[in-house]
């Protein structure tokens, strides 16, 4: 039989190597990374504890007004009586088509200015912005095909605004529209969805026999009149 310490000599070389070679592969491998410390820098910290007590004592000292958080700013009050200027909505909403000068684009867009539709029944009119019009309708003898948006979505003043701003511009003089007035016609068609189709059915409601039309403007009243 062998001598156990022999047997043991020969194991010791063979358990060596295989140490070497671990060694070997742990220098190859990156160490696993660590967590360190990284605080945060002292004037930041400062800072934001300075922050945090500021908004308390803003929060607490302000505590008790009508508006939450402090909010002390004076409320601006609306006049809501002050007038509007209709100018100012036919450029937003109309001067596209109907044009600065009131003119329109021919065989497109009817002009305005002298239009019997502006100068007549005020109550026809109204219903025209509020529900809008699509197909034919005659204007100063030229019959135009088109649509007109409806202008429902204007409040009853800027309504009433633009419609005395086109009735007493570019040579026109009829009365002014008044919020009432468009008041009174969204009441009267309350359950109306579509657009009015052409003068035909604008004329059918609002026969141009009893419509307040206003006739042409004074100056053009005049000069018909003159020899």
């Amino acid at each position: 039989m062998s001598d156990p310490k022999d047997q043991a000599a020969d194991v010791e070389p063979a358990t060596s190597a295989g140490d070497e070679q671990f060694e070997r592969v742990q220098r190859r491998e990156r160490r696993e990374p660590e967590e360190l410390q990284n605080p945060v820098p002292r004037p930041l910290a400062a800072l934001a504890i300075g922050l945090i007590v500021w908004g308390a004592w803003y929060y607490f000292q302000n505590t008790g007004y009508p508006v939450a958080a402090g909010d002390r700013r004076t409320a601006i009050v609306i006049d809501t009586s002050a007038a509007i200027d209709g100018s100012a909505v036919y450029a937003a909403n109309c001067v596209a088509c109907h044009q600065a000068n009131g003119g329109g684009l021919a065989g497109v867009f009817p002009p305005l200015a002298s239009s019997e539709w502006v100068l007549g029944d005020d109550a026809r009119l109204v219903q025209i912005l509020l529900h809008g019009i699509v197909g034919s309708i005659e204007v100063q003898g030229q019959t135009y095909a088109g649509a007109m948006p409806a202008f429902g979505q204007l409040a009853d003043g800027e309504i009433a605004a633009v419609l005395t701003h086109v009735r007493a511009t570019w040579g026109n003089d009829a009365s002014p529209i008044t919020p009432q007035q468009v008041a009174e016609g969204r009441q009267r068609f309350p359950d109306r969805a579509a657009p009015w189709n052409g003068g035909d059915e604008l004329n059918a409601v609002f026969p141009p026999s009893s419509s307040r039309h206003q006739g042409p403007p004074p100056a053009a009243r005049v000069a018909q009149t003159t020899p």
